[in-house]
């Protein structure tokens, strides 16, 4: 591990301080008063899902992943590291990390324009590694970028018409929206809905991992999935939770939609790959070849499969937002993109 040693060592040291975190320990009192901020910014942030985000990364900043994961790759030393705008999403916490990292292990420098919904949370996780490697590497901006040579960019549709008008002509990777999808059988045990549960309404469902739809088959009894869900009501609590479920709720209502509910979550049948807060959708299979066309006529805008069948690239129940460092968003390899430019 001679590539850009102090830099990886760094994460490595990353993993296990988040691997010890404990927000009543005050060797930890900078960490927690970042978290309370970032709470205090977005009322989608708990402190519960943010110390899940810092339990997932100190399971993947381990020493022998980040050994696998740079070894899949021909890296080497930079003698002029290259600036990469970053531009993030703040729709989880410290949802552009793996971005960061990937720009940190690559040798290069990062411009970041953090979402206004998470501003706290990533530079102090920069500021770590800098620390640890001695190494300056990034830089926040709220202004235009300035002197960067490629750009990475995440967004809704919308916004990712805009990326690519402006930042086309630079290397770029820019990301649209897509969602996690799910495919049941019947067969699952009780503890793969339960996973499946953890897959639907982790940090509320708002992240493009987090499954949106379900293909079940013909017949199939919804009851097993709101009670793969039943470890979550508390989710209901949350006012913002709370008030999208009842807007929701209504517009099913008054639309006259069809669709089913126990208290704090809702399920409809509906094509549509994204679905509001609160709510599910399903799509009905009659057999497997169609269900396998189905998915690759629609694979951009999915963005993983959790299933228990055999469908390439499938995850199991209850990982979806504990992807590997070699999982990149969108399939999309960024340091495999890192390295070409140089």
């Amino acid at each position: 591990m001679n590539f850009n040693s102090k830099r990886i060592s760094a994460l490595i040291n990353l993993g296990d301080y988040l691997r010890g975190f404990n927000k009543n320990d005050p060797s930890y009192s900078d960490l927690q008063n970042c978290v309370k901020k970032a709470i205090t910014i977005n009322g989608w942030f708990t402190q519960e899902n943010i110390e899940k985000v810092f339990s997932n990364w100190a399971m993947v900043l381990e020493i022998n992943k980040i050994k696998k994961w740079i070894s899949l790759y021909n890296l080497r030393e930079i003698d002029k590291p290259r600036n990469i705008a970053l531009i993030l999403a703040g729709n989880i916490p410290m949802v552009g990390f793996h971005d960061v990292i990937c720009v940190w292990v690559s040798g290069n420098n990062a411009q970041i324009k953090c979402s206004s919904k998470d501003k706290t949370l990533l530079p102090f996780m920069t500021q770590f590694l800098e620390k640890e490697a001695g190494v300056l590497a990034f830089s926040y901006l709220d202004k235009q970028f300035e002197n960067f040579d490629a750009i990475i960019a995440t967004g809704s549709n919308n916004s990712a018409r805009y990326f690519k008008y402006y930042f086309g002509k630079y290397p770029h990777i820019i990301r649209r929206n897509r969602n996690g999808v799910a495919v049941l059988n019947g067969k699952e045990t009780k503890k793969e809905l339960e996973g499946l549960g953890n897959d639907i309404l982790q940090y509320f469902g708002l992240g493009c991992r987090n499954v949106s739809k379900i293909y079940i088959p013909v017949s199939y009894d919804l009851n097993f999935i709101f009670g793969g869900l039943y470890s979550h009501s508390k989710v209901i609590e949350n006012v913002k939770y709370a008030n999208n479920y009842d807007y929701n709720k209504a517009i099913y209502l008054m639309s006259e939609y069809n669709f089913l509910e126990n208290g704090f979550f809702m399920i409809k049948e509906d094509k549509e790959f994204s679905a509001p807060i609160s709510c599910l959708h399903i799509e009905y299979y009659s057999n497997e070849l169609e269900l396998q066309e189905n998915l690759k006529i629609n694979k951009e805008s999915i963005q993983c499969i959790v299933s228990n069948m055999q469908i390439e690239g499938k995850i199991n129940f209850g990982s979806s937002q504990r992807p590997d460092l070699w999982n990149y968003a969108d399939d999309i390899d960024v340091l495999l993109f890192l390295n070409s430019l140089i």
